[in-house]
């Protein structure tokens, strides 16, 4: 499966330079932990802080990122307040972890897509993720 994803050369903490391996998405929700922190477990119904990069399979610039605003992101997970891709994938980490997320239409945005954000019905969303706090 990492072969399929997208490399990240940066380290946590880091703005993330993403480099796609080939044109076409992997199938299905992918994560892959690039760096294991050794902070407390995230679980379904905490409030996790992060720092995230999100970007459409494919392209360069970011529809959304808190490293660019330098500003980190909290709200809780595994209970519906951010899209499926996320509540399924970033619980079971630990805090200091980075993840690269692969999120198809059907975890993301749907076939509706968010037209504003440049983000299409079809596309998969890439996120990379640091895990800053959990509580």
């Amino acid at each position: 499966m990492a072969e399929q994803m997208p490399k990240v050369n940066a380290e946590f903490g880091t703005t993330p330079v993403i480099e796609f391996p080939t044109d076409e998405a992997p199938k299905g929700l992918k994560a892959i932990e690039l760096t294991e922190g050794d902070g407390p477990m995230v679980r379904r119904g905490d409030t996790v802080t992060v720092n995230y990069h999100g970007v459409v399979w494919g392209k360069d610039t970011p529809f959304d990122s808190s490293f660019d605003r330098h500003q980190p992101a909290s709200f809780g997970i595994g209970v519906g307040q951010v899209i499926k891709g996320w509540d399924q994938t970033v619980p079971g980490h630990n805090v200091g972890s980075r993840l690269v997320v692969s999120i198809p239409p059907e975890y993301g945005y749907g076939s509706r897509g968010v037209p504003q954000a440049g983000i299409g019905g079809g596309d998969t969303l890439v996120f990379v993720i640091d895990i800053i706090s959990t509580r």
